[in-house]
């Protein structure tokens, strides 16, 4: 038992990686991005919500994890557009997106997606395991 309670409080530092978020709703993005961190090993969590920022943020740096938050997901799973599309990103679904994070960031990138909340957390903590440093 000792064992066991000893593993659960080890803290895991991902502080040299980072997480660039793309989500819907601007408000549970921010809120996301100031709770995440601290329970992902302190890695840096960027949440954006239009893709004219997520693919320049995308362009400006290497990126351990791109997260697609579970909102963004859900619209791609019914084939309807993403909220914050832009002119160039009008109607893609979620394998656009993944094939323009592979092209800008290599195949070293993890990417996550969930269309629940309450995998968020466990995928990213998986994700950042095997993730490259970028800080």
């Amino acid at each position: 038992m000792k064992d066991i309670k000893q593993e659960q409080l080890r803290t895991v530092d991902h502080s040299k990686k980072s997480i660039l978020a793309r989500g819907c709703d601007p408000v549970i993005s921010l809120r996301f991005s100031k709770i995440a961190p601290p329970l992902l090993g302190n890695a840096e969590y960027i949440p954006t919500t239009d893709d004219t920022d997520f693919i320049e943020k995308l362009e400006s740096r290497k990126w351990s994890v791109v997260f697609f938050a579970p909102g963004a997901c859900r619209f791609s799973s019914v084939a309807r557009p993403i909220p914050g599309g832009n002119y160039d990103t009008k109607g893609w679904t979620l394998e656009q997106y993944r094939q323009l994070v592979l092209k800008l960031q290599g195949n070293q990138i993890k990417i996550v997606e969930t269309l629940d909340e309450r995998e968020t957390i466990d995928l990213l903590k998986k994700a950042l395991e095997i993730a490259r440093e970028t800080n």
